[in-house]
C-alpha cells in the first residue's frame, strides 16, 4: 500500500483460495453495483448530456487501484503518482485536470469523482465515477472553445483536492468552483449525483464483505484479474501476430483551418506481449484536437475490442495491463505537452477505436470491421429564451449526435447509433419542452451507410428549428475524409452541416465551429456520417435491398450501389438487375484493397469544396507555442 495511504488497521489481507460458487456471486454482486451507480446517477443528474444520454463512466477498483468493473479503466494509479498528499478514512477526491492523472480524464469537462472504501480500518476497494458537464467556464458557451491555444481557455481546471476531508465536506470549495460555470444548478446536481453513485457502490461492497468478509471480497478481486490476464494471453496468442501491422487514419480538420492530422499504429507480439506504437503520429495541434490518450486507458480499449470480437463472455478489467506496452511519442497528437488545449479530443479518441479494428483485422479480413461513428459530434445551442413567459433566462444546450454503426463480418452496422453503447439519445419532447427548438426531422438518411454485402449504417439527420436567437457551436468531424468500407465495401458517406434560414437561404457550415448566430425561425440540418460497408455490395441479396428501399434506408437510386434496380416501391428488376450486377462486376479490380478509403489525402484535397462546399483544409504547420515545450 502506498504510503500516503493511511489505515488504522494496517493489516495485509489474508490470501484465501476462492470456490467458483463464492466467487461467481462476488463477480455478479459487483456487476450489479456498477449497474447500480449508473442508475443512481441518471437518476440524480440534471444535465441532459448526463441524464438523458448517460455520457458517464463508473468504476469499481481493488485496493491497489486496478478497475475490476467499469468501463474507461483504472486511473488511480496515475491519480495517486502525482498526489502529495493523504488517504483517509472519510476523504474524497474531485478533479477535473487532465495533466494531473496523466490523461485519464481527458478534458476538464470531465468532473471525477474517487472514494477510497475503508472497513475495518483497511482499504478494501475504490469507487469512481467521472461524468461530461455542459458548462465549466471558459470562452464559450459550452467551455470546448475550437481554437482555444491552451487550457486555460477550456475553463475551470480542478486540481486533485478533498471534496470531503476525514467526513467533512468542503463547501467553499464547491461555491468557488461552481462559481465559474454559466450553469450552476446542473453543475451542483450532477457532482451530487457523481458522489452519489461513488457511495452507492461503497455501501454495497461494504455489505460483500459483512457477508463473506473483506480478506474474501479482496481475494475474489485479486481472482477475477488473474482469470482475466489469463484469458487475455490466450486471445492474444492465438490472435496477434509476431509480425508487425500498421495502419494510419486522421483527423479531417482542426477547426481553425488545418488538417488532416494522422494517427498512425504499429502493433506486433513480442513474446506474451502486444507492442503498440504510435510512432508516426502527428505532432500536436496548436488548436484543441490533441488527445492525451493515457496508456491504461489505451490497454482498456484494446482489451475491450478483442473481448468484444472474440470471447464478449470475458468480463474486462485491469488485470490484463502487463501484457500490453504502449509507446506513446511525447509531443504528439496523442500526448501533447502541457498546457497544450485538450477540449476538442473526442474526434482523436474515437478514431482510436477505427485503428483497433484495422490492426487487429488485417491478418484476417474476414473478422476485419469498417470504419463506423468513431465520433461523438457535439451540439451547443444557448442564449436568452425569447419565448412568451420565459422572461430572457439563460438557456444552453449540449447534445451528442449518433450516427452509423460500420458493417461487420457477421450483419450490417445498426443506424443512427453511438459510439459508446450504453448512450441513449435525448428524446426530442425533452429538447423541445426545455429548449426554445423545434425537431423538424429526426431520421436515419438513406444511402449514407456505405454499401456491402453487409451494408454500413446510416448516419442520422436531425433538423433543429430554432425558436429564440442564440448561437451554436459544432464539433464534428468525418467531413473531408472518408469512413472507409472493407473487403470490397463502399466507403460511408460524409458529415454535413447545414443552416437554413427562415427565407430557406442555405448555407454549408463547418463541422467544427464556435459561436453561430442563429434567429428565430433558422433550421440547422446536422447530418452524421455513415458507417463503411463490408464485402462486395453485389453480393447482397436484391431482395433485401428491396426491402430498406421500403423502409427507407436506401432510396432507389442508391440501390444501383448494389446493382439493383428497383422502383421506388423496392420492386425489383430481376433481368435490370441481373445485367447491372455483370456490368459493374466486370469493372471490379481481380483482387481489391482491403480498405477503401475513398481516395488519397491528396486527392479528396483536390475535390474537396466540389464535394463538400467547403475549402480544403491546409497541410498543418508545426508551430507550436514556446511555452508549450516549456
Amino acid at each position: 500500500m502506498p504510503a500516503h495511504i493511511i489505515e488504522t488497521n494496517p493489516q495485509p489481507f489474508a490470501a484465501k483460495a476462492i470456490d467458483p460458487v463464492t466467487l461467481d456471486i462476488i463477480e455478479n454482486a459487483l456487476r450489479n453495483a456498477r449497474i447500480e451507480m449508473d442508475a443512481t446517477l441518471v437518476r440524480t443528474a440534471m444535465s441532459p448530456g448526463i441524464r438523458e444520454q448517460g455520457d458517464a463512466f463508473p468504476m469499481i477498483a481493488n485496493p491497489a487501484g486496478k478497475m475490476i468493473v467499469g468501463q474507461f479503466g483504472s486511473f488511480i494509479d496515475g491519480f495517486l503518482r502525482g498526489w502529495d498528499g493523504t488517504i483517509e478514512e472519510g476523504d474524497m477526491i474531485f478533479l477535473s485536470d487532465p495533466y494531473s492523472c496523466e490523461g485519464a480524464i481527458s478534458h476538464s469537462n470531465d468532473w471525477l469523482v474517487l472514494l477510497p472504501v475503508y472497513r475495518s480500518g483497511r482499504l478494501v476497494a475504490w469507487t469512481a465515477m467521472f461524468g461530461h458537464q455542459s458548462d465549466i467556464g471558459g470562452k464559450v458557451a459550452g467551455s470546448m472553445p475550437i481554437d482555444a491555444r491552451s487550457i486555460f481557455e477550456e475553463g475551470v481546471r480542478i486540481p486533485p483536492v478533498k471534496i470531503w476531508k476525514k467526513g467533512e465536506y468542503n463547501e467553499d470549495l464547491i461555491k468557488l468552483i461552481m462559481h465559474q460555470t454559466r450553469k450552476p444548478d446542473w453543475c451542483a446536481a450532477d457532482l451530487n449525483a457523481l458522489i452519489a453513485s461513488c457511495r452507492v457502490a461503497a455501501r454495497r461492497i461494504d455489505e460483500m464483505c459483512a457477508r463473506f468478509g473483506e480478506d474474501e471480497v479482496v481475494a475474489a478481486m485479486d481472482a477475477l484479474l488473474a482469470r482475466n490476464h489469463r484469458a487475455m494471453k490466450a486471445l492474444i496468442a492465438s490472435s496477434v501476430s509476431t509480425d508487425k501491422v500498421s495502419f494510419e487514419d486522421f483527423v479531417c480538420d482542426d477547426g481553425v483551418g488545418y488538417g488532416p492530422y494522422k494517427i498512425k499504429c504499429t502493433m506486433q507480439r513480442v513474446g506474451d506481449k502486444v507492442v503498440l506504437d504510435f510512432d508516426g503520429t502527428d505532432p500536436q495541434s496548436d488548436a484543441a484536437i490533441n488527445f492525451y490518450l493515457n496508456e491504461n486507458m489505451f490497454k482498456m480499449f484494446f482489451g475491450i475490442y478483442m473481448i468484444m470480437v472474440f470471447d464478449p463472455q470475458i468480463m474486462f478489467n485491469d488485470g490484463f495491463y502487463d501484457l500490453i506496452e504502449v509507446k506513446i511519442p511525447e509531443g504528439s497528437l496523442l500526448k501533447p505537452r502541457y498546457p497544450a488545449a485538450l477540449s476538442g479530443r473526442t474526434h482523436a479518441l474515437g478514431r482510436i477505436f477505427d485503428l483497433l479494428g484495422a490492426l487487429l483485422g488485417q491478418r484476417t479480413p474476414e473478422f476485419l470491421c469498417a470504419a463506423g461513428f468513431s465520433s461523438s459530434p457535439h451540439l451547443m445551442y444557448s442564449g436568452r429564451d425569447q419565448r412568451p413567459g420565459k422572461d430572457g433566462e439563460w438557456f444552453q444546450l449540449f447534445q451528442i449526435g449518433f450516427g452509423g454503426i460500420p458493417g461487420k463480418p457477421f450483419g450490417d452496422g445498426p443506424d443512427g447509433h453511438s459510439l459508446w453503447p450504453g448512450f441513449t439519445n435525448v428524446p426530442n419532447e425533452f429538447l423541445e419542452r426545455y429548449f426554445p427548438l423545434r425537431i423538424e426531422r429526426y431520421e436515419a438518411l438513406a444511402d449514407t451507410g456505405g454499401a456491402g454485402l453487409n451494408r454500413g449504417g446510416n448516419g442520422i439527420l436531425m433538423s433543429y428549428r430554432f425558436l429564440s436567437a442564440g448561437t451554436v457551436s459544432i464539433h464534428d468531424d468525418r467531413w473531408f475524409t472518408y469512413p472507409w468500407g472493407v473487403n470490397g465495401g463502399a466507403p460511408g458517406s460524409r458529415a454535413r452541416k447545414i443552416l437554413e434560414k427562415a427565407d430557406g437561404t442555405q448555407t454549408i457550415v463547418a463541422n467544427k465551429l464556435d459561436s453561430l448566430d442563429v434567429e428565430a425561425g433558422d433550421q440547422l440540418h446536422f447530418i452524421t456520417w455513415g458507417g463503411g460497408g463490408w464485402g462486395n455490395p453485389l453480393d447482397r441479396d436484391p431482395a433485401l435491398v428491396g426491402l430498406e428501399i421500403r423502409q427507407g434506408l436506401v432510396s432507389a437510386a442508391g440501390a444501383r450501389a448494389y446493382g439493383v434496380v428497383a422502383d421506388a416501391d423496392g420492386q425489383i428488376d430481376a433481368a435490370a438487375t441481373a445485367a447491372l450486377r455483370t456490368a459493374l462486376g466486370a469493372a471490379l479490380p481481380a483482387q481489391p484493397d482491403i480498405f477503401n478509403r475513398g481516395g488519397t489525402v491528396e486527392a479528396l484535397r483536390a475535390a474537396c469544396e466540389a464535394e463538400t462546399g467547403l475549402p480544403a483544409p491546409k497541410p498543418p504547420v508545426w508551430h507550436h507555442m514556446a511555452i508549450a515545450a516549456e
